[in-house]
């Protein structure tokens, strides 16, 4: 590992967090700081470098910067949309855009502050974080999920909520707010970014060629035309431009592995399955 590079690993959740967590990571810096991008995906995380407090950074919508130390490890946990609410305890949509300390939210977290910077290992230290995520969570708002799931690309989006969701658009757009940071329109806005984040992270992990025009009616833009607009307000940067940075960053590098996160996003859609890195 190069002076200001950093090893970076996504890994399927634990089983405790299903239905919770999308993907988790594991991430270590070189001999010098970073500044570690982290874009829209419509869920929240919660991250520890370790040896400091836990953090949470609320639901995104547009990207942002955290600070990593050098030799920094870090261990985080990627939400689902909508699983926020019931994490924290208090309407989620007061977390939009918030990098805020854990023991703001929860009062037994000097604890596991200790245990997770004794632990003998980075994926040691992700089990135990992985452990407190599944035991704050509480009871998801089920109308929400039900709305999320119908707000992912190809799935109808909004359109179809009237009729799948027995609540009215001001009722719906409240609890969604409350429950996932952002409101129905917002949050399907997201998750089109997070479909072309994660088509961006296939196509670098690959070696291939970017088809932006195709890859943006695939997330589900009218046009390409569209995704640039949408790049540019969510990511400061044009769709090719967050290609070349993501190429720069993790094209060819051994230990960068982002297949945990995207796989599950472009299953089904027409994308060329990877195959694994060697152990």
């Amino acid at each position: 590992m190069t002076a200001g590079s950093s090893s970076f690993r996504d890994l399927p959740p634990a089983p405790c967090l299903a239905g919770i967590a999308s993907s988790v990571w594991i991430q270590e810096v070189g001999d010098a700081p970073l500044a570690q991008r982290h874009v829209p995906h419509g869920g929240a995380e919660v991250r520890c470098v370790l040896g400091e407090a836990p953090r949470l950074l609320g639901p995104l919508t547009v990207a942002t910067h955290c600070d990593i130390p050098a030799g920094g490890t870090v261990v985080g946990v990627r939400l689902r949309p909508g699983v926020l609410g019931g994490l924290v305890g208090l309407p989620a949509d007061e977390l939009a855009d918030e990098d805020v300390p854990g023991v703001e939210l929860w009062r037994d977290l000097a604890r596991w502050t200790d245990e997770l910077g004794g632990a003998p290992s980075a994926r040691a230290a992700l089990e135990l974080l992985q452990g407190f995520v599944a035991r704050a969570v509480g009871e998801p708002d089920h109308l929400v999920d039900e709305a999320v799931r119908h707000l992912v690309p190809g799935r109808g989006g909004t359109a179809v909520l009237p009729g799948l969701v027995p609540l009215s658009q001001r009722q719906l757009r409240r609890r969604c707010r409350a429950a996932a940071g952002v409101g129905p329109k917002e949050l399907q806005r997201l998750l089109r970014f997070r479909v072309f984040t994660a088509r961006v992270q296939a196509a670098v992990d690959d070696g291939a060629p970017g088809d932006l025009a195709a890859w943006a009616v695939e997330a589900g833009f009218h046009d390409q035309a569209h995704l640039t607009r949408e790049c540019r307000r969510l990511a400061a940067v044009t769709p090719a431009e967050f290609l070349a940075q993501y190429r720069a960053a993790c094209g060819g590098a051994d230990d960068h592995d982002h297949a945990a996160a995207y796989r599950p996003l472009l299953r089904g859609r027409s994308v060329q399955e990877r195959r694994p890195r060697p152990a």
